[in-house]
């Protein structure tokens, strides 16, 4: 058994599921992003729930493209070439994590 493939798909999967999640329920997605259901409703309102859905597909999207990539390499060409993916994925994923809410979604602040 492939190694690499087997990590790769496990960790394909739910990225592909989340991305179609927020495709479809673009804003209503929002409530399921870490951090913005702690926020209270009536301060939800101050932020653009449509563009933090889109960011959110978009990354889910982009990591499952990493992942496929991954378990292609590692299916025809080594296990070891899923290692850079999950590292790929690893720094992607790392540069979105913020601690603070507020700075997590200043960005998406309705003027």
């Amino acid at each position: 058994m492939n190694w690499g493939f087997c990590i790769c798909v496990v960790l394909l999967v739910p990225f592909i599921v989340f991305g179609i999640l927020f495709a479809t329920l673009r804003e209503k997605a929002a409530v399921i992003v870490s951090g913005f259901n702690t926020i209270p409703k009536e301060e939800r309102n101050r932020y653009d729930r449509a563009e933090i859905a889109r960011d959110m597909r978009n990354q889910c999207f982009i990591w499952s493209a990493v992942m496929f990539a991954g378990a292609m390499l590692s299916f025809f060409i080594s296990p070891y070439c899923s290692i850079p993916a999950l590292i790929i994925w690893l720094v992607l994923f790392l540069r979105q994590v913020k601690f603070d809410t507020h700075k997590a979604f200043d960005k998406y602040l309705k003027q």
